[in-house]
């Protein structure tokens, strides 16, 4: 409660007290602003005798901190410096000198200090000052799974080549650094490194990189959240970008209990817990051969996605490779001139070594085709090449590109609400997409699931060390002022430019393999079939914004077809729902990046007519 003034007595010689409250025209004031610090000032010069206390009194707020001025040549002024804070109204400040406790002098002053309401501080603005008005989204309700999508944006990171730990990692067990750490958990990488200095010829060197490149995953892919990279050193969670995705400031440790909480007791996943309750019930976990079901991919799920090596194949990173391997073996396709006549590789070169365990490893690894019925299984998603010329899937996923580009096309229409202020956003038409495409997830994780994208996604990381090396870029010649995000990436796009194949750049395919892969990590690993709060698809939007724009911004680069346009045009639709492998198809063998026109597509728009249409 605030402190009531002593008003002085009559009796008592009188002080002025004047404020810093001035108007324009520099006159003194007698209002200010509640929330406004007022300096307050007394001279007491004039009264006799030395020396002299002050005692400063407020009636509402409160005295911050007071001073006297040069007291030895002043002989009597002070400040005080007054907040206004909460109050309201006539407020009576006063001032006491005071001699050996006793008074010898006072003053008091009245002030108006008037509430922060932009009607009544109106009153005091002149004519040229303005009262800025603006509409704010209200605040998100807070939902659990948010702590799951950072484990997802920080896993995927923790795995890219550049800006990631992989380079760095397989450097390091190289020879390239301190390999303590790695070598206590993983002896076999130290034994196969030791014995890349004694024979001369083999496949050492490449046995190495592939057993280093599948330990990089077994050590980064769980559900996680890392700080920063344990091998580059680079930023995976970096508290500003989730501070403008989450709508609010979260600390790291903050997210890691969060995250905690969200896996639960047990520490798997609400959605693998269900799982476990419906289809496992009473079952034992355990190993290999001591358990009803691996207890390892039921609390350890691999956040890698397939469709990540789908677009970085079709973005034709394995043909690159495949070229460069023919190559190497003086095996020439097809007639005329051979576009890499020039391509001669030392073998004192280190990555001479790397290329002949490659090749030699050619039977233990994944065919196109193998790749080709998975992308199929899980997506629908199909390739067109003369390596896949009999291709009979068993079960496809016909829908899943209608349901993920329809959710994508929601969302878009979700932000277009979303940012205006003056309504309020509908959330459940995004709900019900994410089920739907949560539902034909779930259905095509059976079978190779559990290990074709890994081993995919092992070989082309491989794919990718290899056409990074410095050497590759000689040979191969590659543009250099292109700003590239990763080093494999201007040799696939300068192996394009020599077969002919295709101008779009591997940059956008890129974009679709990491922002794909996010989404669909975070849509089917998400419990969502338990979700009736709309306020849950809203968060989900919210967070992923940047990848679903930026997957809708490289698939139109990529394509030519624009997933948020108006969808009431039945021929935008069949685009929409049209094969990437088609349009794909088309620019190649046309080379002049045109659109596919809506009636083509609307041919092609059905499943059957899509198996029909395959060469």
């Amino acid at each position: 409660m605030a402190k009531k003034s002593s008003l002085p007595k009559s009796d008592l010689p009188s002080i002025p007290i004047t404020t810093d409250l001035r108007d324009k025209a520099g006159q003194e004031i007698k209002y200010c602003s509640s929330g406004d610090v007022v300096v307050l000032s007394a001279d007491a010069s004039e009264v006799p005798g030395e020396p002299k206390e002050f005692i400063w009194e407020v009636s509402g707020g409160k005295i911050l901190e007071t001073q006297v001025l040069n007291p030895d040549e002043a002989k009597g002024f002070t400040i005080a410096h007054w907040d206004t804070n909460g109050i309201s109204g006539k407020q009576v400040v006063s001032v006491k000198a005071q001699r050996d406790g006793v008074n010898i002098t006072s003053g008091k002053i009245e002030i108006l200090v008037r509430p922060t309401f932009a009607v009544q501080q109106a009153e005091i603005l002149s004519k040229l000052d303005s009262v800025p008005v603006s509409l704010q989204r209200a605040n998100p309700i807070e939902t659990k799974d948010k702590a799951f999508w950072i484990a997802v944006h920080n896993r995927t990171k923790a795995i890219r080549f550049n800006g990631s730990g992989y380079n760095d990692f397989i450097d390091k067990v190289l020879g390239q650094g301190d390999t303590s750490d790695i070598d206590a958990k993983f002896p076999q990488v130290k034994q196969q490194r030791d014995g890349l200095y004694t024979p001369i010829h083999g496949i050492g060197a490449y046995d190495l990189l592939k057993t280093a490149t599948q330990v990089f995953l077994l050590l980064e892919c769980g559900v996680v959240i890392d700080e920063q990279d344990r091998y580059s050193g680079e930023a995976l969670y970096e508290p500003s970008e989730e501070a403008s995705r989450l709508g609010r400031p979260m600390s790291f440790e903050e997210t890691k209990s969060k995250l905690q909480d969200y896996l639960g007791g047990s520490n798997s996943l609400p959605y693998i817990e269900r799982i476990l309750k419906n289809a496992f019930d009473g079952m034992v976990p355990g190993g290999v051969f001591d358990g009803e079901y691996l207890e390892s991919r039921a609390t350890c799920p691999s956040m890698l996605e397939l469709i990540w090596s789908y677009w970085l194949e079709e973005g034709m990173l394995v043909q690159t490779m495949n070229a460069i391997c023919l190559r190497f073996q003086n095996r020439r396709i097809g007639s005329g001139r051979d576009p890499l006549a020039h391509m001669e590789i030392a073998p004192l070169y280190p990555i001479n070594n790397l290329l002949w365990g490659y090749i030699q490893d050619e039977l233990n690894l994944l065919s196109v085709k193998r790749r080709a019925y998975e992308y199929d299984h899980h997506y629908g998603l199909t390739l067109y090449g003369k390596a896949i010329p009999d291709f009979n899937p068993a079960d496809s996923r016909s829908k899943f590109l209608e349901a993920f580009h329809n959710l994508l096309f929601t969302a878009a229409t979700f932000y277009k609400q979303d940012d205006d202020t003056t309504v309020v956003s509908d959330a459940f038409p995004l709900l019900n997409a994410l089920k739907e495409v949560h539902l034909i997830l779930s259905q095509g994780a059976h079978n190779q699931f559990g290990d074709l994208p890994w081993t995919a996604r092992v070989e082309m990381l491989m794919q990718q060390y290899i056409l990074a090396r410095p050497e590759m870029r000689k040979f191969l010649q590659s543009r250099e002022m292109v700003p590239y995000k990763e080093a494999w990436m201007a040799q696939v796009d300068t192996m394009k430019s020599i077969q002919g194949w295709t101008d779009v750049s591997i940059t956008h395919f890129q974009s679709l393999a990491e922002y794909g892969e996010e989404l669909l990590l975070s849509i089917r690993y998400g419990d969502w079939v338990n979700v009736e709060d709309a306020n849950q698809a809203s968060n989900w939007a919210r967070y992923w914004r940047p990848e679903i724009q930026g997957y809708n911004h490289a698939y139109r680069a990529s394509t030519g077809v624009d997933l948020i346009a108006d969808a009431r045009d039945s021929k935008i639709l069949a685009l929409r729902s049209t094969q990437p492998g088609i349009l794909l198809k088309q620019r190649l063998t046309e080379g002049s990046g045109r659109l596919l026109s809506p009636v083509e597509n609307v041919q092609l728009s059905s499943f059957r007519d899509r198996r029909a249409a395959r060469p």
